[in-house]
């Protein structure tokens, strides 16, 4: 996986919050406490197929530090001189052109009625939503979706297969490094004819953009976690397969797991 890949594709949004080191506890630990983290830790090493956690967890460091030394400064500068009003504008432009391909994805994994409410929102939102900047879809009743093709290989019955984290791009999983291919070369063809002088600056303002609306979540979760890789981890898993099984709303308590881990899926 090259950075060209990784700049070019639309998992590049979530670019570090789904791809993040494990983190040093941010407080000191009663004996106790710590053997009951160590016991909750190996639980969910057990539930979690990650064979490869030796070499996710060094790739999981080197993404925490391209974090760390160069998006989040860029983001702290976009966040401070860009108003909350236009970052969040920029966010809802870049998830209503990637709409079409989400419509795909509903009809391929047979829901046309999702397919349906997917192309009345984009209408609205691209006619009187300025192009997606705003999103008076939502007002109407038209709620965002997420489809993406490594949910519809989910949805076919392919396993996940084991844990894995990409360079750059984060938390993923063989089936979900798949769909991202797939979305990347087959349902986004515009990386083939349009130049790479339009495409990067694009992609960059995204992740950049992406980054600063989460900068205080990712501060807060870096601070609390006990063992950050694994925290990771489990939110992405449950969140995918949550995802799969068209659950990903359901919980309350799963909004901040998704503004975090949702990497790959917004598009």
């Amino acid at each position: 996986m090259t950075v060209g890949f990784a700049i070019r594709s639309a998992g590049a949004l979530w670019l570090i919050a789904g791809a993040l080191l494990t983190g040093a506890p941010s407080r000191a630990e009663a004996p106790g406490e710590a053997g009951a983290e160590d016991a909750a830790s190996g639980a969910e090493a057990r539930a979690v197929h990650d064979p490869w956690e030796r070499m996710n967890r060094g790739i999981f460091t080197f993404n925490e530090f391209a974090d760390r030394y160069f998006i989040e400064p860029v983001a702290i500068g976009w966040d401070t001189i860009v108003p909350d009003l236009v970052q969040q504008g920029i966010e809802n432009f870049f998830h209503n052109a990637a709409t079409p391909r989400r419509i795909v994805n509903d009809l391929l994994q047979g829901k046309p009625r999702k397919a349906g409410s997917d192309l009345g929102r984009f209408a609205v939102n691209t006619s009187f939503g300025l192009l997606g900047f705003f999103d008076p879809a939502g007002a109407e009743g038209f709620p965002p979706a997420e489809e993406d093709f490594g949910q519809t290989l989910g949805v076919w019955g392919v396993p996940p297969g084991p844990y894995l984290v990409l360079p750059l791009l984060g938390a993923s999983s063989p089936r979900d490094t798949v769909g991202l291919a797939v979305e990347t070369f087959v349902l986004a063809p515009e990386y083939y004819y349009i130049p790479f002088t339009v495409t990067y600056p694009l992609t960059g303002t995204r992740v950049v953009n992406a980054r600063s609306l989460v900068l205080e979540t990712v501060r807060a979760e870096r601070a609390s976690a006990f063992d950050f890789y694994a925290a990771v981890r489990s939110a992405h898993v449950q969140f995918r397969a949550n995802q799969v099984r068209d659950r990903a709303h359901e919980p309350e308590d799963q909004d901040a797991d998704e503004d975090l881990y949702y990497l790959e899926d917004e598009e």
